[in-house]
């Protein structure tokens, strides 16, 4: 993942994100505080949540605003809108953090891979001015361990 210094008069947008069951509930589950420029695509910041949980950044996603119930979201933003497939949302590679995030406590569904639908609640929880010695993004706090992506090979039934 690529890393940049902030720009000048940027701010970092701190966002926690918590592993989430398929309902909602986050009891328990590991969480990490990330800190990114404000001008971070929502691509980006997919990019940095995967990567603090040690996922491999593989599959599409989307940012959805119903957190229980991602496909009745009213709003969201989608890869599949800027990769070519069909959307309803707007795409994640031009839409900034600070557009998504509006105001302290906006929580976003962010979910990763619809095939094993990892969901996380992506929450504003502060904003700053920018240290213009750190290179972003940064994860500020991780708490829990984070699951396996993709669970263990031997308990395939093919061994693969």
């Amino acid at each position: 993942m690529k890393k940049r210094k902030a720009k000048e008069e940027e701010s970092i947008y701190f966002i926690k994100a918590t592993l989430n069951d398929l309902f909602g509930r986050a009891g328990g589950k590991p969480h990490r505080t990330l800190a990114v420029p404000e001008t971070f695509s929502l691509y980006g910041l997919a990019e940095a949540i995967t990567n603090s949980f040690d996922f491999y950044f593989d599959h599409c996603f989307g940012f959805y605003n119903n957190i229980k119930r991602w496909t009745n979201s009213t709003e969201g933003y989608e890869l599949f809108a800027d990769i070519g497939e069909e959307s309803r949302f707007k795409g994640v590679k031009r839409t900034k953090v600070n557009e998504a995030f509006d105001k302290i406590g906006i929580k976003w569904l962010f979910l990763f891979d619809y095939g094993d639908e990892w969901h996380f609640v992506a929450e504003l929880i502060k904003v700053e001015p920018a240290n213009e010695d750190v290179s972003y993004p940064l994860v500020i706090e991780s708490t829990g361990d984070a699951p396996p992506q993709y669970g263990d090979p031997e308990d395939d039934e093919d061994g693969f």
